[in-house]
């Protein structure tokens, strides 16, 4: 007999005790996790990622602690060591050696002018992961800036803007680094002898004008990167009601737009870490990084060229490093574009 549709009793029938079968048929549902978390998961389970990322910070290590703890400085000159071979010690080295004291071996031999060349090839790389990331931070905050507000204004002011991008685009840096060099000269050596800017002696007028040129010149394709994600972004919904509730447009931008494409923006700064490297180097190796004795990748590469044919180590250590820098910033950029990146989710 059919069942009444209209009959309200309830079926006990329908309270009874799943069985251990229905059970296994239960879809399970994971547990709900954040962009963050979410992202870091996938990020895990990328080896050449994680290998990148272990490669980065062994390399930190290297370049900002194990300097403090070396028994050689970087602009030490030892009389009668120049040009060791790696592991080797000079004769006086070999004198103390016999007579009972503990001497350092040079790991990768020692420059032309009896510099450590371990101790150099350190401080080069933190000068050159230092100049990569304050770059990177100049080119994240200028450019995301600059092209949030053409974006979120629009109309001729994004036009106006994204013009004054193109011109930059002409701009060429070589010759603008080497004219802020010869401009700044003067007013930088008056400026270090004021207690508290000593550090510009060290760093030298060209590495200033390179932060410079990284902040005036490099921060186009953040902009243009930034100015087309906000375009897709402001339309929506949420950010229609927060300027119906009378939210500024400061507010809007830092609060709705730009966390929206955070994590664009981390992946976009961290390829550009190794772009900014690859440029402090070149231009060490053309004589316009880092002020003497103060050494970079880019310099222990020059200063190497004129002893190819005898010593070759000499260029092939500096210039593997900053190979491998490069590349392992480039393969956790990728890493962090998969993780990150909702279009390249399963």
């Amino acid at each position: 007999m059919k069942e009444n549709p209209l009959n309200m009793q309830l079926d006990l029938d329908d309270f009874l005790p799943a069985s251990d079968e229905e059970k296994e048929n239960l879809v399970v549902m994971r547990d709900s996790v954040s962009f963050w978390k979410d992202g870091m998961r996938r990020l895990r389970k990328n080896k050449i990622a994680m290998v990148s990322l272990a490669v980065i910070v062994l390399i930190m290590i290297c370049a900002f602690i194990v300097p403090s703890f070396y028994p050689y400085t970087y602009e030490e000159q030892i009389k009668g060591s120049e040009n060791l071979t790696p592991m080797t010690y000079s004769a006086a080295e070999l004198e103390r050696k016999e007579a009972g004291e503990h001497v350092f071996p040079h790991i990768l031999g020692t420059d032309k002018m009896g510099r450590d060349y371990a101790i150099r090839v350190m401080m080069g790389s933190r000068v050159s992961l230092i100049v990569g990331l304050v770059a990177a931070v100049i080119i994240l905050v200028v450019g995301s800036v600059f092209g949030s507000i053409a974006a979120f204004c629009g109309g001729w002011v994004d036009i106006l803007m994204m013009r004054v991008v193109d011109i930059i685009y002409t701009i060429p840096d070589v010759l603008l680094i080497v004219l802020l060099s010869f401009a700044l000269k003067d007013p930088l050596e008056r400026l270090s002898t004021v207690p508290g800017f000593g550090w510009i002696q060290i760093l030298g007028r060209n590495l200033i004008s390179i932060f410079i040129v990284f902040a005036l010149l490099y921060w186009g394709g953040m902009a243009r990167m930034v100015r087309s994600q906000i375009l897709m972004l402001k339309e929506s919904e949420y950010v229609t009601a927060a300027r119906a509730l009378g939210a500024s447009a400061g507010r809007i931008i830092k609060k709705h737009l730009l966390t929206n494409c955070i994590g664009t923006l981390i992946v976009t700064t961290t390829l550009q870490i190794p772009s900014s490297i690859f440029t402090e180097s070149f231009l060490s190796f053309l004589g316009l990084g880092v002020a003497v004795p103060m050494p970079s990748l880019g310099s222990l590469a020059s200063d190497a060229i004129n002893g190819l044919n005898t010593y070759p180590y000499l260029l092939f250590i500096p210039a593997l490093l900053i190979s491998l820098i490069i590349l392992s910033f480039n393969l956790l950029g990728d890493g962090l574009r998969d993780a990150f990146d909702p279009k390249m989710k399963n």
